[in-house]
This record gives structure tokens, sequence and C-alpha cells, in this order.
């Protein structure tokens, strides 16, 4: 049996749009319209703890087969920093998200990360951490 989600009002990946109307489309089933979209879509899967989002969301050769979340990560927001499409189905994100552990100080993780579209949908393959 799969653990039922709180879903909130405002979505993780920007407190501005309904969750319903912004991620929570996606986390419904419907296909990114952008690689842009699918990233944001998953970090909000993410801030709410929806596995199955996510590994959905992963392309099969590089999605782990161990996949969990850390006890206590609790994600702060999103700041998208570049969207560069790199043909008709690659794309690269690149974003910085703003997490706590526990009642640690804000972390930040900066990352490119590489999309694919197969079959019309769009996926995560893996990122980089830039230095700086």
């Amino acid at each position: 049996m799969t653990a039922r989600i709180a879903l909130p009002a405002a979505c993780p990946c920007d407190p501005s749009r309904r969750y319903a109307d912004c991620c929570g489309r996606l986390h419904a089933g419907a296909a990114a319209a952008t690689a842009e979209a699918l990233m944001r879509s998953r970090y909000s899967a993410y801030a709410l703890g929806d596995l199955e989002y996510l590994r959905a969301s992963w392309f099969p050769d590089t999605c782990p087969s161990e996949l969990d979340f850390e006890p206590g990560v609790r994600w702060l927001g999103l700041d998208v920093k570049r969207y560069r499409p790199d043909g008709e189905d690659a794309a690269t994100v690149e974003f910085v998200a703003r997490y706590r552990v526990g009642g640690g100080s804000a972390a930040r993780l900066h990352e490119l990360s590489r999309f694919v579209r197969v079959e019309g949908r769009w996926l995560y393959v893996d990122g980089e951490f830039p230095q700086g």
C-alpha cells in the first residue's frame, strides 16, 4: 500500500502558483511540456516525498536501484537559473534548490541537470554539480 501524500495548496516549486495547476497535474500523470517543467515537478516530488513520481520521471538506464529520502530534509525553495534546449529531444536545466536538515543551517544544491524526451515524455537523465 502506498502512503498518501498530503497535497499542499501552493506549489513547492513556485509558491505563487497553485499546486493543482502546476506540478500537481504532472504528479497525476500529465506529460511535462518542457524539461524545465519536469525539473520543477521533480523538485516538488522531493519536497512532498513522492518516490513513485521520481522513479517514473527518471531515465531507466540511470535511475538508481535504491532511492530513498534523507530523513529530516525540508526543502525551502527553488531558483531556476537557466534552461537550454539541446535539440528537439534534449535539454539542460541549471537550478539551485535550498534545503535544511533538521534544525541545521540552510544549504544549497546547485545542479546542471540533463533531460531527454522519449516517446513524448521528458525524463531526467543525470546531473553534475558545478563548482563555485
